[in-house]
């Protein structure tokens, strides 16, 4: 099983750094390489999911207004995302 989770943690991580534009490479990916060796399974199949959101959404959630991000799915990762980076 541990075994799994470090396989799924490293796809998660190569998929956080590899977005597709820049700046969001840089924001999840270097959250990613952060927070990923700690999280649990549950946490870890959240952070896929968001890794599954299109590019466009989640630059309007990283790098918009913060007031708008608590009225989706994942407002805490992004929140988390957003306090890593001193985004507000």
């Amino acid at each position: 099983m541990s075994d799994d989770i470090e396989v799924r943690r490293r796809r998660a991580a190569w998929r956080a750094g590899h977005r597709g534009t820049k700046e969001l490479d840089l924001l999840v990916g270097r959250f990613a390489e952060e927070r990923l060796p700690s999280m649990t399974g549950l946490e870890l199949e959240r952070f896929e999911r968001f890794l599954a959101v299109t590019e466009p959404e989640l630059q309007t959630w990283l790098l918009g207004p913060s007031d708008g991000a608590g009225s989706f799915e994942f407002a805490d990762v992004v929140a988390d995302i957003r306090k890593f980076h001193g985004l507000g």
